[in-house]
């Protein structure tokens, strides 16, 4: 599976399940962490949940497997390492709080509109 189409159903994923704010944030030229963090918010904590335990289906069912995943716990903020792409998912306040679009605003943000139902 190519990056771009990991990207593209990690997005879609997130969207069918209402995910707010969806972003990409390409930032290969920038860090070795990641070539992609996928940004996206939930409305609560079990939003949040679903919100991740979507990508990871999704992924799963293309035999895609996340290297590491934190945050399960409630923390608020869970993270699914997939190595070259990182998903973020954030429960409103701590996504406002720790504000990784901003920490991360020199990385090139990947227009995902053609991934992204409108309403």
């Amino acid at each position: 599976m190519t990056q771009n189409e990991k990207i593209k159903l990690i997005v879609k994923a997130l969207d069918s399940k209402k995910a707010e704010g969806i972003q990409a944030i390409k930032i290969s030229d920038l860090t070795i962490l990641a070539d992609y963090f996928i940004i996206a918010g939930g409305t609560s904590n079990t939003h949040t949940k679903t919100l991740a335990e979507e990508v990871e289906y999704q992924l799963s069912q293309n035999g895609v497997e996340p290297y590491k995943t934190e945050g399960y716990n409630g923390s608020g903020w869970i993270i699914l390492d997939y190595s070259d792409v990182v998903v973020h998912v954030f429960y409103k306040e701590m996504r406002d709080y720790y504000q990784l679009e901003r920490l991360w605003a020199d990385g090139e943000k990947v227009d995902l509109e053609e991934y992204i139902t409108e309403e």
